[in-house]
């Protein structure tokens, strides 16, 4: 009986007893861990699918093509230089744009 009351004391004793800041450190690595998975798979990732077809969509402009450009503004495509893109927003307006501020190709030629 008194070595079953002693046993007790010595468990409750080291069930009290706190992890160390090492410990500690320890334990949540792999909390750690899994939020930067699930960034990279609800963020990241998304974001560069959306990045390339954007830019796959731009490589892919041909002269004809109707467009919108990210301010809003619709044309025609008339020229694509390497970075600068010639749209015809109506007769005898046209504007140099940056490729990069296309926003959607509405219909192909």
């Amino acid at each position: 009986m008194v070595y079953d009351i002693i046993n007790l004391i010595q468990i409750s004793a080291i069930a009290a007893k706190k992890p160390s800041g090492t410990q500690q450190f320890m334990m949540m690595m792999p909390m750690f861990g899994i939020m930067i998975v699930i960034l990279y798979l609800f963020i990241w990732k998304p974001q560069q699918k959306k990045q390339k077809e954007h830019d796959n969509m731009l490589g892919a402009m041909q002269k004809g093509d109707k467009v919108i450009t990210v301010g809003g503004l619709h044309g025609t495509l008339i020229g694509v230089k390497e970075d600068i893109a010639v749209i015809k927003v109506s007769e005898n307006v046209k504007l140099e744009i940056n490729k990069s501020a296309i926003s959607t190709i509405v219909k192909k030629k």
